[in-house]
């Protein structure tokens, strides 16, 4: 575990059973859901079974299993979506935020995959 994971985080607690969420796939190492307040028509989490804190940890202390396991489960959502363009989707954007500068608000590692309309720029002026 990550020296600054807590375990007490709304995704943990989902992940025991603590929180009911709304299940869009899942697979022995990752869990997607959709969001509790979506930013566009689709935006599913998708978050590894094991506590890994943001992208670069998940990257460098995940199994290989892990990350294809994650990897595999967010093309079959886009695809399942009709959001991969390879197939006639629509499009997609994924986001991952990380620590203070990116805005993680849940410190667990989460990708959102959104889609269903145009989504516009990728970033608003800094502020």
């Amino acid at each position: 575990m990550h020296p600054a994971y807590d375990d007490q985080n709304i995704f943990a607690k989902i992940l025991r059973g603590e929180i009911p969420n709304d299940t869009v796939m899942e697979s022995e190492h990752t869990l997607a859901f959709n969001d509790i307040a979506p930013q566009a028509p689709v935006h599913v989490l998708v978050i590894p079974r094991k506590p890994y804190l943001d992208q670069d940890d998940f990257f460098a202390h995940a199994s290989a299993e892990e990350i294809v396991d994650f990897a595999r489960l967010v093309a079959e959502i886009c695809k399942q979506k009709n959001l991969s363009p390879g197939a006639e989707g629509s499009g997609y954007r994924t986001i991952t935020n990380a620590g203070k500068d990116g805005i993680q608000e849940v410190p667990h590692y989460h990708l959102h995959i959104l889609g269903g309309r145009r989504l516009g720029r990728m970033l608003a002026v800094a502020e």
